[in-house]
């Protein structure tokens, strides 16, 4: 079972902890984290999400995400996250946190999820098939460039997990760091 902290419209802690089923039903505003994987071509881990999923289920999104658990801070669920789904340590503390975005979404009826999201990017060289995939979460992952990345959000690709404040702030950050041209 999983608890969250429960929190306010402006993100802080309200000092309820609840069950994950109850704060996504009644629609609490709680705190989950997203990883990009980046390697120094430019190109983002995407995952695909597994078919048993309750919310979003075989969309493509982002490397890694998920919810903090109750006490936990960001970059403590970032790491387990990472680690959980594709099998990544991040043992030198290279993830970078970037933003946080407030986001709220209904991926289905009876399911309300009102989000605070840190995001984070850890910049690693890494072959894919060395990603060891949690199969209850994660059913398949691959490479693509940020600029296709692009391409699928601007042409709102139906198979991808829409996060639009997210890729609106982070598009420009990888624009800055890979655009070699």
């Amino acid at each position: 079972m999983e608890y969250f902290d429960v929190l306010d419209e402006n993100g802080n802690k309200k000092g309820e902890i609840k069950l994950r089923e109850k704060v996504h039903s009644d629609g609490d505003w709680h705190r989950g984290t997203i990883i990009f994987v980046v390697n120094s071509r430019g190109e983002i881990i995407l995952q695909k999400r597994s078919a048993n999923k309750d919310s979003n289920p075989n969309m493509w999104t982002v490397s890694a995400s998920g919810h903090l658990s109750a006490g936990d801070n960001s970059y403590q669920a970032a790491k387990r996250e990472l680690e959980e789904e594709l099998g990544i340590k991040d043992n030198n503390k290279q993830l970078e946190y970037l933003f946080t975005v407030k986001e709220q979404q209904r991926p289905k009826k009876g399911f309300i999820d009102n989000e605070f999201l840190d995001v984070y990017l850890l910049n690693i060289d890494i072959d894919i098939k060395n990603v060891t995939i949690q199969k209850e979460e994660v059913s398949e992952v691959k490479f693509v460039s940020y600029k296709e990345l692009q391409k699928m959000v601007k042409n709102q690709d139906k198979t991808l997990v829409e996060h639009d404040e997210i890729h609106d702030k982070l598009f420009p950050i990888l624009e800055e760091r890979f655009n070699k041209e």
